[in-house]
């Protein structure tokens, strides 16, 4: 049956690079001018097999990127090339959505001190390094938006952020924001033997579980008093940060990403999640295959981890590759993450490719480390997939995503390309080698590093 072309209107090209330049903005000056113009190029690629994820893929497919948005996609005769666009020819190549990493901690960030073990008020926006070498790497194995973290040794170790992999130097740059400019992200918790330690932390699995549930009483407390004084400042009780994180997450308009690998504090977390009501995401959960059927009937979704060696923490012994493809049986949403460093950015469809190993339907797979994760984070509306109206962001790989032999060549993030393969530069993070490390290369009449 011969499909109908679609034809795209000019008035589209320019709507989608207005919204382009309205919500990503761009540093003032020359360099901004340069980047904006870049974004507003109408870009075709062609020729390659498309990955949308949210439908089946395309042999010989096309792509039209302005604006910072996909405009179209479909097969060569499907698709109808605007006059004038920039044609890329991407044939022999296969093209995915950026890769979503729900748990990450490039940039070197942190949350809270070893002053108390529940510290909702500490945010990893003011402690992150967007010019890290962590955060180029990333984009050289395809990741273009993670979740970036703080650690896991406070039952509430802070507030998470957002971040797009764009080119930038400030993290106001990176940052993502909602539709009236506030900046997204979640709230990191953990429970097990990483949060035990002496005082004023807790020595037990048990205590542990009460003091988070102590501070949500006060968080509800807050709550109760903040709508009595029916916006009177005379009444208001007076401003407490901590209290302002967890009256967001009880409201729903913050979403927990709760570190967790036992049975027994994968099942405590649903407890406390019952009790408060608020949204959850359950992080590595080793032991999901023990509680599948749990997990599933409280409807929260998982991020796992890939392991492929022996070691790591006591908790994790019973850690099994068949994580996913048992939550995949019982309709769970599972997105696969790198707790980069933990696993390095750079292979992250590795870990994807893992979970099918074990079982994981290859589909699923491809989908844990794109729209899946996006679905975690509440932004399957504008990543995650290759659909007309999203974000252009995606990956240009040599082969198949899950191939062991496919290599990153391209990362676009809204329209640009942020990683090159035939960039001296990039392929140095790619592969390694002397300096990929080094957030500076230092370089004087004396010595060069």
């Amino acid at each position: 049956m011969k499909q109908a072309i679609v034809m795209i209107p000019a008035g589209l090209l320019l709507l989608a690079a207005a919204f382009r330049v309205a919500v990503a903005g761009g540093p003032a000056g020359k360099a901004g001018a340069e980047q904006a113009a870049e974004g507003d190029v109408v870009r075709v690629f062609a020729g390659a097999r498309l990955h949308p994820v949210s439908s089946a893929p395309l042999d010989d497919g096309v792509m039209v990127v302005a604006g910072g948005k996909i405009v179209a996609l479909g097969t060569r005769e499907a698709v109808a090339i605007p006059a004038g666009a920039e044609v890329i020819d991407c044939r022999g190549k296969v093209i995915m959505p950026g890769l979503v990493c729900t748990h990450s901690h490039i940039g070197s960030p942190s949350g809270g001190d070893m002053s108390s073990p529940v510290q909702p008020e500490a945010r990893v926006l003011d402690s992150v390094d967007v010019r890290a070498k962590s955060v180029a790497r990333a984009r050289a194995g395809g990741v273009t938006l993670a979740n970036v973290m703080p650690g896991s040794g406070h039952l509430i170790s802070g507030q998470t952020l957002y971040l797009k992999l764009r080119d930038g130097g400030r993290i106001e740059d990176l940052a993502l924001r909602d539709g009236a400019g506030g900046l997204l992200g979640g709230l990191k918790m953990a429970n097990g033997t990483n949060s035990i330690r002496g005082a004023p932390f807790p020595g037990t699995r048990g205590k542990s579980a009460a003091l988070v549930r102590q501070s949500f009483l006060k968080a509800l407390d807050y709550q109760r008093k903040k709508k009595a004084a029916g916006g009177d400042p005379e009444k208001a009780p007076e401003r407490d940060l901590a209290m302002e994180s967890l009256v967001e997450v009880l409201e729903g308009r913050r979403v927990v990403h709760h570190h967790t690998h036992r049975a027994d504090d994968i099942l405590t977390v649903l407890r406390l999640r019952e009790e408060f009501g608020f949204r959850v995401v359950l992080h590595h959960v080793s032991d999901a295959w023990k509680v599948a059927d749990e997990i599933a009937a409280s409807g929260a979704g998982c991020s796992l981890i890939m392991l492929d060696s022996p070691g790591g923490k006591l908790e994790a012994r019973d850690f099994d590759l068949r994580n996913g493809a048992e939550l995949e049986k019982r309709g769970v949403v599972t997105a696969i993450h790198t707790d980069d460093p933990v696993t390095d950015s750079r292979w992250m469809l590795r870990s994807a490719a893992l979970a099918v190993r074990a079982g994981m339907s290859p589909a699923r797979a491809i989908e844990s480390v794109t729209l899946a994760g996006a679905r975690l984070l509440g932004l399957e509306g504008r990543v995650g997939s290759l659909e007309a109206g999203k974000d252009a962001d995606f990956v240009v790989l040599t082969g198949e995503p899950l191939s062991v032999y496919t290599r990153v060549e391209e990362t676009w993030v809204e329209g640009r390309r942020v990683f090159d393969l035939e960039r001296a530069e990039d392929r140095l993070l790619a592969e390694g080698g002397e300096g990929a490390g080094d957030d500076v290369m230092q370089e004087t009449c004396c010595f060069t590093k």
